[in-house]
């Protein structure tokens, strides 16, 4: 009988919630190939929706905060920042955030070789976030990097203006 200790645990909790968004990068890739099939065009529909759903978390989900500290724990709870790797660092009025792994990413290497393609899904997942941020009067979005541009990490940058 193997008793696996609590590092082990929550190892294994962090690959089943990467596999969960595995799961869901894989409906969002064969969703946007089907609707393409029938000829609509990815960014004239994903884009909107992605950018409704963040919209929705922003607005009925999440803290309703100017504070970046309050924000970032909410937004980035500590399953989430394992999941992706992150290094979240507050700078002054600036909340940065490196993504050393992209489960996403990681699907989509697996139903396509095309770089560019992956580049413009990532972007339109990130709609997400950008719709979550401009439910904030005061914050401010600026995706600085990614890892499916061919960056080494993705830096996202949300800096609060006074």
């Amino acid at each position: 009988m193997t008793i696996k200790n609590e590092k082990s645990i929550k190892e294994e909790k962090v690959e089943e919630l990467r596999g969960h968004l595995e799961h869901r990068a894989t409906w969002f890739y064969f969703l946007v190939e089907e609707a393409c099939n029938h000829g609509l065009e990815m960014e004239d529909f994903a884009r909107t929706a992605i950018g409704k759903v963040g919209e929705f978390h922003g607005n009925n989900k999440l803290v309703d905060t100017d504070s970046l500290e309050e924000f970032a724990e909410n937004f980035l709870p500590e399953n989430v920042r394992k999941i992706f790797e992150m290094d979240v660092e507050i700078k002054g009025n600036q909340l940065i955030v490196d993504f050393h792994y992209c489960p996403l990413v990681a699907a989509w290497m697996k139903h396509t070789d095309d770089e560019d393609k992956i580049d413009v899904m990532c972007d339109i997942a990130m709609e997400g976030d950008r719709g979550i941020i401009s439910t904030y009067d005061k914050f401010n979005y600026d995706l600085q990097k990614t890892i499916a541009s061919g960056d080494e990490f993705c830096r996202l940058v949300i800096t609060k203006s006074e």
